[in-house]
């Protein structure tokens, strides 16, 4: 793979004011394509998330695993001060991310309206539960909360199991992704007119855009789809199954592999049988498919399953929990566990970065997630040229 030292986005300057998940998530995935993230902080609690657990040696693991190898400027938006300072540093600024409820940064007069007057080529990413335009703007939001009104709790679980929410908050996180495609598109579009503009990503939105089987299904009968537990809504065998000592997934998603699955499993008969000769005829079966391959997959470990059933080209997977992920060859070798460089956190390792480039070098370690106010004088002297009794003087004041 070639590389070189320059990342995609070098050169660009992010002024980070979120916290907790959905903008810091953004945060961390322009820092890795090469910005300079500077995260404006609360001189007095900083990031809420930094309150969050579990710790480590006092540290908060939740903050620091969205935050390593940012910046961190401590500065109080509610003195007239900050608000200046924040100005001037929005004119060498390229992209500002807020996730407030909408009208919080109007309310602190750093709105849109104002700071693209500020800076022309600004590209403003606001971040929130759902959007800036629609009678519920304003209503505060949180992972459940898009995660039920979305749809997405409605379809995860077993069948006729009370409700369930994915086991990460994909609410927050898929906004957050979303929301640095808009940026990286919108850094693009600037190449060509010159204009910064505002970026508004709801959560809520960015729910209902996974839909994708489930809306089809939905339009196409106006029945609404219910949870089908760890099973394809249309297709079988592709689903869980228990060997001797735990789960594994078999993914058969055409007639072929299934004809391939029934060889190697010793009972090539089941394939010619006419409850299960078509997808759509093992489909309807279900059932009775699943019983007869569960009374085969029980006899032996899934490991030995997994081996005869890739060997036969049929894909098939382990359900590992974190203790497997973790000590995972092919997740190893893609660098998506790294150290990190902070030596009051020993051991303690970090996602590495998924959006692997042929220019661009992959990450093998990450810095350490920012104290708060950490580069308070190194921003504020380069970006801004203030002085060091400059810099202490807005610090007795509680400016930063």
């Amino acid at each position: 793979m070639t590389t070189n030292n320059k990342k995609p986005l070098d050169g660009i300057k992010v002024l980070d004011l979120t916290r907790v998940l959905a903008g810091p998530y953004c945060g961390m995935v322009l820092q890795d394509l090469g910005a300079e993230v500077i995260k404006i902080e609360n001189p007095k609690t900083g990031d809420d998330s930094r309150c969050f657990g579990p710790f480590k040696n006092g540290k908060s693991l939740y903050f620091t695993a969205i935050n390593c190898g940012k910046k961190s400027l401590s500065l109080n938006l509610k003195e007239e001060e900050g608000k200046e300072i924040l100005r001037e540093l929005i004119k060498k600024s390229d992209v500002v991310l807020e996730n407030f409820r909408p009208g919080t940064m109007e309310k602190f007069g750093l709105g849109y309206d104002v700071l693209k007057e500020i800076n022309p080529r600004l590209i403003y990413a606001a971040t929130s539960g759902f959007g800036h335009t629609g009678p519920d703007a304003s209503k505060p939001a949180y992972d459940i909360l898009v995660q039920a009104r979305g749809g997405l709790m409605s379809l995860t679980g077993q069948p006729d199991s009370d409700p369930t929410i994915v086991g990460v908050s994909i609410g927050d996180i898929l906004a957050g992704v979303f929301t640095a495609t808009g940026i990286a598109t919108a850094l693009y579009q600037r190449e060509k007119t010159g204009k910064g503009q505002k970026i508004d990503v709801a959560m809520l939105d960015c729910q209902v855009a996974i839909m994708e089987n489930a809306m089809a299904r939905y339009q196409a009968t106006r029945s609404a789809p219910k949870p089908q537990g760890c099973k394809h809504p249309t297709v079988a065998p592709f689903q869980s199954f228990k060997a001797s000592d735990r789960y594994f997934v078999v993914a058969v998603a055409h007639d072929s592999l299934f004809k391939r699955l029934c060889c190697v499993l010793g009972c090539p008969e089941m394939a010619d049988d006419p409850l299960f000769i078509t997808n759509e005829k093992r489909h309807a079966n279900q059932p009775e498919l699943e019983r007869q391959l569960q009374e085969i997959f029980i006899t032996k470990t899934a490991q030995e399953w997994i081996d005869i059933i890739e060997a036969a080209g049929v894909p098939v997977s382990p359900i590992n929990d974190l203790a497997y992920v973790a000590e995972d060859p092919q997740i190893l070798a893609r660098n998506m566990l790294v150290d990190m460089k902070d030596p009051t956190l020993p051991g303690i390792q970090v996602t590495g970065n998924p959006i692997k480039m042929s220019a661009l070098t992959d990450i093998t370690f990450r810095e350490h997630a920012p104290e708060i106010g950490e580069h308070n004088r190194e921003i504020l002297t380069k970006w801004l040229h203030f002085s060091e009794e400059e810099i202490t003087a807005l610090k007795e004041r509680n400016v930063i």
